[in-house]
C-alpha cells in the first residue's frame, strides 16, 4: 500500500484569534431565545439577500454535454438565459 504523503493543516480560526464585538455591533445584532427570535438583526448583520417578489424554484435538469458547455461558454448569466429562451419555447 502507498503511503500517503499528503500533509493536511486544519483550516479554521481559533475563536481567540475572531475580533472583539464592540457595543455597536452587538446594538445590531439579532437576538434568539430557545429559537424564537425576539429582535431581528439590522444593519450589516442581516444575513442573506432580502427575498425577491417573485422567486424561482431549483430543479436538476440533464443536457448534453456539449449544449451546457456552449451555454456556460456564452459568459456570466447563462442560467438566465436558458431562462429565456424556455420562457419563449412555451409561450410565457
Amino acid at each position: 500500500m502507498a503511503k500517503n504523503e499528503n500533509i493536511t493543516t486544519p483550516n479554521w480560526q481559533d475563536s481567540d484569534d475572531a475580533p472583539a464585538w464592540s457595543p455597536e455591533v452587538f446594538k445590531r445584532a439579532e437576538i434568539s431565545r430557545g429559537g424564537d427570535v425576539v429582535r431581528q438583526a439590522s444593519g450589516t448583520l442581516k444575513r442573506g439577500r432580502p427575498k425577491a417578489d417573485v422567486t424561482k424554484e431549483h430543479v436538476s435538469l440533464r443536457l448534453d454535454r456539449d449544449v451546457l458547455a456552449l451555454w456556460r461558454e456564452s459568459g456570466p448569466g447563462w442560467q438566465g438565459r436558458i431562462n429565456e429562451v424556455l420562457r419563449k419555447a412555451v409561450g410565457a
